[in-house]
């Protein structure tokens, strides 16, 4: 991963005058150039065991920005709490269909069961409390960890983009995701308690690896909720670096009261407040994950 993130750097041209939260040179991440076509997707699961570190928020911001780059996103809502369906507008109580029934369903109907949002190039499989059974259902299927996989072989052509927004733990559902993915998004809040569960995670993601999904990677660890003026945050994400290296990406999300706003109101922060620097940092994340994709 270290290699392709200095590739990526080097993508990015190393142009700026600024340093990071951890002192290295910030690349300038140029807007991506327009695709040819649609298609086929980069699946990448949004991934950590311990709730409120911004998966979610993370998840929406990053794919509505890669929506405002052209790209054709699709998030999976991968959480029985719904909270990536909700922050999009989505009615879960009222849905016919969800993530759940693909899950269980033999021959699943994955385009009919995709809402289109608000957000131009921004869909949805949207996911409610019934996907909380799902994890004890699945244990006496057969490839039980590749039934997600399977779910969006079908529309995996039709998007360029794949983010799946996992729930906070290591279970079945979340395997399913890392064994579906080609890649993993760490948000990771700058707190120590988070700080600690990061190697537990690794740990996890290396299994699959070895065992069920060779083409596994972490594409970066993203440091969320940071506020530099505490040297608590700039210590554990000094030690994130020291432990990861050039993992950890170059954009942190800092602490705003415009991420709670934003989902209250249904929205991508991108488009709720385009203007604010939690909007820009997503963007810039967006355009970081693009250039080390494409130095990969």
């Amino acid at each position: 991963m270290s290699t392709a993130s200095n590739s990526a750097s080097e993508t990015a041209r190393t142009t700026s005058s600024s340093v990071d939260a951890v002192g290295r040179p910030m690349p300038v991440f140029p807007a991506p150039r327009p695709l040819a076509g649609v298609g086929p997707a980069r699946i990448i699961a949004m991934c950590n065991q311990k709730g409120g570190v911004g998966k979610t928020t993370t998840t929406i911001n990053v794919a509505a920005a890669l929506a405002e780059y052209g790209r054709k996103v699709l998030i999976v809502d991968f959480d029985p709490q719904g909270a990536a369906s909700v922050g999009l507008g989505v009615p879960v109580h009222e849905l016919d269909h969800t993530i759940y029934d693909l899950l269980m369903a033999a021959r699943p109907d994955t385009r009919g069961t995709i809402f289109h949002t608000a957000v131009d190039g921004l869909d949805i499989l949207p996911a409610n409390i019934d996907l909380s059974a799902a994890e004890v259902q699945l244990v006496g299927e057969v490839a039980r960890e590749s039934v997600l996989a399977r779910v969006l072989r079908e529309v995996a052509d039709d998007y360029d983009v794949i983010l799946i927004d996992c729930q906070p733990s290591l279970g079945l559902l979340t395997v399913n995701a890392l064994t579906a993915a080609h890649g993993v998004l760490i948000p990771l809040e700058c707190e120590f308690f988070a700080l600690r569960g990061v190697a537990l995670l690794v740990e996890t993601i290396e299994k699959v690896r070895d065992r069920l999904n060779p083409r596994l990677t972490v594409d970066g660890i993203v440091a969320t909720m940071y506020d530099a003026r505490t040297l608590h945050a700039r210590e554990v994400v000094e030690r994130v670096y020291q432990a990861f290296g050039d993992t950890l990406m170059h954009t942190v999300i800092t602490r705003t009261v415009k991420f709670p706003d934003a989902s209250v109101a249904a929205e991508p922060i991108t488009s709720y407040a385009p203007n604010h620097a939690g909007a820009q940092a997503y963007r810039q994340l967006a355009r970081e994950l693009i250039a080390r994709g494409d130095s990969a």
